[in-house]
């Protein structure tokens, strides 16, 4: 990747913004199990944040997503994983169809508030029992004159509790799995909307996560997002970026956690030495921080393609995979060195800890980026529910 000097301002701007309008508030915003969505999502709309490579006819900068990579590589800066996967939601996971596929006039309801940072977006994709397995999920939105009717439910969804509408994949027919979903956005204060709960999370505590029901809930079908039946193509052309995003966003605060780790098993003594100078110690951290350095080049090498309108689904597989794993390495190695402090919450390894291990199973679970990568690679067989 050949940064721009546009990318260092983009990078400086976040910088700037994060040390004064997110980390001085981390702390009780994780005590509180949830950061206000509204106030911070309007601060960065107004600084042109949260539309980069959004198009300029509904309020974005329309620059391409090298300056989305660059973001989403600068919110590892926030030390906690929960605020950026909030904001990695309203701009790289809730949106991304929308802007591609939707009709202007969805885009001007939808989308230019969600740039703006006037509304909060969700996506609604994963359920009690369709969580990975996204062609089972059960929501159905049956059309009735000229509008869908809703039931169903949603699972795990980010920024729910607080979100002013959802985009929402259901069935529209009886069809093949594949081919019988569609997106379709719907105002969450839409009668029949029920947050059922806000739910209880090991880590990513700052974010909200609900569980959310949806009984004889009325949209019109001017709602839906592109075409009808094409839901499926579209969430998996979606979650592209999402996995991108994931892993990207995921380097800064991998390196953080390890400088925080050489920072502390420097003073830290035992045994006559400091941890640090134990040999097994510097060349692990040395090792770790290899590995965060392919990851990165990994991450471009996809964002490169990308540009280059080249099916990325492959590498942001591999990406997102290998973030994961990686990232649950890097904080149990480092946590180990921290000794009866890296049990304590309050330190930061023990919040990364935490926080990083939804990185193996939100957004496709590692099983399935390793079916996705071994179906690429011609040596899995294809899902049986798959119709010509």
């Amino acid at each position: 990747m050949k940064f721009t000097q546009e990318h260092d301002e983009l990078r400086r701007s976040l910088q700037k913004f994060i040390a004064a309008e997110i980390n001085p508030f981390v702390d009780e915003w994780e005590n509180a199990g949830i950061f206000p969505a509204h106030q911070l999502f309007g601060k960065m709309g107004k600084l042109g944040f949260l539309g980069l490579n959004k198009p300029i006819e509904f309020g974005g900068a329309g620059l391409d997503y090298s300056f989305a990579m660059t973001m989403a590589e600068e919110l590892g800066n926030i030390h906690c994983g929960g605020v950026p996967m909030a904001i990695g939601v309203q701009t790289d996971m809730a949106t991304p169809a929308l802007a591609r596929f939707g009709s202007d006039e969805v885009r001007r309801e939808f989308l230019a508030p969600s740039i703006s940072g006037e509304f909060v977006a969700c996506l609604g994709v994963s359920e009690v029992g369709a969580g990975s397995d996204v062609a089972s999920v059960k929501t159905t939105a049956k059309k009735d004159g000229g509008d869908y009717v809703i039931n169903g439910g949603k699972m795990w969804t980010t920024n729910g509790t607080q979100a002013d509408w959802i985009c929402l994949l259901a069935n529209t027919s009886d069809g093949p799995v594949h081919r019988n979903k569609s997106l379709i956005c719907v105002p969450m204060k839409t009668k029949g909307v029920e947050i059922a709960r806000k739910l209880d999370k090991l880590g990513m505590r700052s974010s909200d996560t609900a569980q959310i029901h949806f009984d004889n809930v009325r949209v019109p079908q001017r709602y839906l997002i592109g075409e009808e039946g094409k839901g499926f193509t579209y969430q998996m052309v979606q979650f592209q970026e999402e996995r991108l995003w994931g892993a990207v966003s995921s380097l800064k605060g991998k390196e953080r956690i390890i400088q925080a780790t050489i920072d502390y098993a420097r003073q830290r003594k035992i045994f006559g030495k400091s941890v640090l100078d134990n040999q097994v110690v510097h060349f692990r951290l040395a090792e770790l921080q290899t590995e965060v350095e392919l990851l990165r080049a990994l991450c471009y090498r996809a964002c490169e393609l990308m540009l280059d309108g080249e099916d990325v689904t492959k590498l942001a597989s591999m990406a997102k995979l290998k973030a994961g794993r990686l990232g649950r390495e890097v904080t149990d190695g480092c946590l180990q060195y921290w000794g009866g402090m890296g049990f304590m919450n309050e330190t930061p390894v023990s919040r990364a800890y935490r926080d990083s291990r939804l990185a193996s199973i939100g957004g496709g679970a590692d099983e399935v980026m390793l079916m996705i990568l071994a179906k690429m690679m011609g040596i899995a067989p294809e899902d049986p529910r798959k119709q010509a």
